[in-house]
C-alpha cells in the first residue's frame, strides 16, 4: 500500500513536486543508496523491529535510530525531515 498524501507537505516535498526534473534526478540518487548493503541491513533492522511492536503493515510512527543506536518511535515527517532544510 503506497503511503498517503501529506495534507501539509513539508518544504522539500513541495519542492519535488513542483520540479519534475529534480525529482527524477532524487529517484536516480536514492535507487544507488537504496541498493547498497548498509542501507539493506538498516531496512532490515528496522522491519524486525517494526514487527516485534506490532507496527508493521499498519502505518504509524516511524522506528527512529538514536545517537546510542537505540530505536524508539518518532513521527515519520519528524524523523524524515531532520537531516533537510535547515
Amino acid at each position: 500500500m503506497a503511503p498517503r498524501k501529506s495534507s501539509n507537505p513539508g518544504p522539500t516535498a513541495r519542492y519535488y513536486a513542483q520540479n519534475p526534473k529534480a525529482r527524477k534526478k532524487k529517484a536516480a540518487t536514492d535507487k544507488k543508496v537504496n541498493a547498497r548493503p548498509s542501507q539493506k541491513a538498516k531496512r532490515a533492522e528496522l522491519a524486525a523491529w517494526r514487527r516485534k511492536n506490532g507496527l508493521m503493515g499498519r502505518g504509524g510512527p516511524d522506528g527512529s535510530h538514536g545517537k546510542d543506536g537505540s530505536i524508539k518511535r518518532e513521527s515519520p515527517k519528524k524523523n524524515r525531515a531532520r537531516k533537510g532544510l535547515r
